[in-house]
């Protein structure tokens, strides 16, 4: 088999929350190949953390106002979509409680937060409450990839005035790449790919490269073992009913009109 060129990574920090990695020499047509496919893994399957669902004291659903706070309901849900955290240990999900009275803003950094949750963005406002204004909120933070719609985070064990939220999982916020010509010795039909990768900081965008990389590796690996592909080696259906071998057509028959067979009317 022709050895395929080995290609070298660079990669270029930006900032913390933004690297470029440029891939080159590719073979030609392997530039956009890997492009497309890390930028979607990147943006659907990596894991992240995110708020799944909230229950605030003294509502029964999201379209109640309330007294001494100045935002809506709506308003501190789309708040806490935006919070920015990373989840240790191996639970699935974990509750954590904001409680604060009196005028003043509640920030992310107001959330107990127990030692196997870590909030990357404690200036975050979650609302504001005026003079004599009290909030407290029992908040639900998941593990999950991609996105997912509230509807889809309402579970059978959620009582009356737990408000399930759509939930942005992804740790990487943009992903953009771009194939241009590369040269080996005299030939400049390689391909040379740039990745412009931006996280929201709960993950590096090397690792986030890795992980993707180690995804599309797992799911690939399938085709590398042809035992495990259904009907593999298997031997073809006999045509026909099973009755017995087909029986050939005298050398030129096929051609002959079916009214000089001198077949019967039956």
């Amino acid at each position: 088999m022709m050895e395929f060129q080995t290609p070298k990574i660079v990669h270029e920090e930006v900032d913390e929350h933004r690297g470029v990695f440029v891939i080159e020499p590719l073979d030609r047509g392997f530039g956009f190949t890997f492009g497309n496919s890390l930028r979607r893994v990147l943006l659907s399957s990596l894991e992240g953390a995110a708020v799944t669902s909230v229950k605030i004291e003294g509502i029964a659903h999201e379209f109640t106002t309330l007294p001494g706070v100045r935002e809506d309901v709506t308003d501190i849900i789309l708040n806490l979509k935006n919070l920015i955290c990373r989840l240790y240990g191996e639970s699935p999900e974990i509750e954590v409680h904001v409680a604060k009275s009196g005028s003043g803003t509640i920030t992310a950094g107001d959330i107990e937060a127990p030692a196997d949750l870590e909030v990357l963005n404690p200036d975050l406002e979650i609302a504001n409450l005026a003079k004599g204004g009290k909030l407290e909120l029992t908040l639900t933070i998941g593990r999950g990839r991609g996105y997912l719609p509230a509807e889809l985070n309402r579970g059978p064990e959620h009582t009356i005035g737990v408000i399930p939220i759509d939930s942005i999982f992804s740790p990487v916020r943009r992903v953009s790449y771009d194939v241009e010509a590369a040269r080996v010795g005299q030939r400049t039909d390689y391909d040379k790919l740039t990745l412009d990768v931006t996280t929201d900081g709960s993950i590096d965008p090397r690792d986030a490269i890795a992980q993707a990389g180690e995804i599309l590796i797992r799911q690939l690996a399938i085709f590398t073992d042809l035992e495990k592909i259904e009907g593999f080696g298997e031997t073809p259906a006999a045509a026909g009913d099973g009755a017995g071998p087909e029986i050939p057509l005298a050398h030129g028959m096929e051609n002959f009109p079916i009214e000089e067979l001198e077949l019967g009317v039956r």
